[in-house]
């Protein structure tokens, strides 16, 4: 199936583990550490009643990455590319759904994975030959770029696991995110090396 497919057939917990996958390997575009969302990772993690404590979770997240002046900022000092990719990243975050109903994580999981491709676009050094990351939502995937190509398969693979395990998939959704947002993290310090 395609990306745009299993968001469509996604229940509230994949939907809400897909949104906040993406989310998570941005932080280093929103400059938290690594454990900032663990919070909401382990609400989506519990079998019973999950989520219950999601909206008042996502309140503290927005306080701890919400930098004043950032979100509605322009490229800034990290260059074009860069400072378009912030600006996605914090849109993310803003909207981040604390009703957990799912029409609003729908919405929200979808944006966040045209963001996060269109984030790794940005800053893949080679070119992306699709015009738009919608092609690649929809399956096309031919003259993908490296970073794009692994950003859609981890975004595929986490909404599988989701589908296929429930909750017991979380652990795996969340070390699949980890990996991506460790080559997130390289990327952006590549970059900024090479403004040096």
């Amino acid at each position: 199936m395609s990306l745009v497919e299993l968001i469509a057939q996604a229940d509230e917990r994949g939907l809400a583990a897909s949104g906040l996958a993406c989310l998570d390997r941005c932080v280093p575009l929103l400059g938290g550490d690594d454990e900032i969302l663990r919070p909401l990772w382990a609400s989506l993690a519990e079998s019973e009643g999950w989520g219950e404590d999601w909206g008042e979770r996502v309140e503290q997240a927005r306080a701890k990455l919400d930098v004043p002046g950032v979100a509605a900022g322009g490229p800034g000092d990290g260059g074009f590319a860069e400072g378009e990719a912030t600006v996605l990243a914090h849109r993310m975050l803003g909207a981040v759904p604390v009703d957990r109903g799912a029409g609003n994580l729908r919405e929200w999981a979808d944006a966040c994975s045209v963001a996060a491709l269109q984030i790794h676009r940005l800053l893949d050094a080679a070119g992306d030959g699709a015009s738009s990351v919608t092609a690649r939502r929809e399956g096309r995937t031919q003259d993908m770029s490296p970073l794009v190509a692994a950003e859609l398969r981890r975004q595929i693979a986490i909404l599988e696991l989701l589908s296929a395990h429930g909750p017991a998939g979380i652990r795996k959704a969340l070390d699949l995110s980890t990996e991506g947002r460790r080559v997130l993290r390289a990327v952006v310090s590549r970059r900024a090396r090479g403004r040096v």
